[in-house]
């Protein structure tokens, strides 16, 4: 029942995700097993509100994402996963235009 709740509450944030920011814009793309993939633009300052929170790209050295979630500032290579502020963040991918990064709850 608890599950059934907490799913329906992700499945309705996901629905009012919104996107704001300058320099470029974001896609986001949240499943209802409560995961959100974000496709930021590799150059400019852009932040998402995603799952109740803000992520932003702060910047990209090699093939390693330097991101803020929830006001906690974290670096996560291409291929990894880090908890920040109950969720935990990967990067899947760093090209030359983009960064995709997903979050979802711990």
């Amino acid at each position: 029942m608890i599950r059934r709740v907490i799913l329906s509450v992700v499945s309705v944030l996901a629905a009012l995700v919104l996107v704001a920011g300058c320099g470029g814009s974001s896609q986001v793309d949240c499943g209802l097993d409560g995961s959100c993939t974000i496709t930021f633009p590799r150059s400019g300052d852009v932040a998402v509100s995603v799952l109740g929170v803000e992520a932003r790209l702060v910047g990209v050295q090699d093939s390693t994402a330097q991101l803020e979630v929830a006001g906690q500032q974290i670096t996560v290579p291409v291929g990894g996963e880090t908890e920040a502020s109950g969720f935990m963040v990967g990067v899947d991918r760093v090209t030359d235009s983009e960064v995709v990064v997903r979050v979802r709850i711990a």
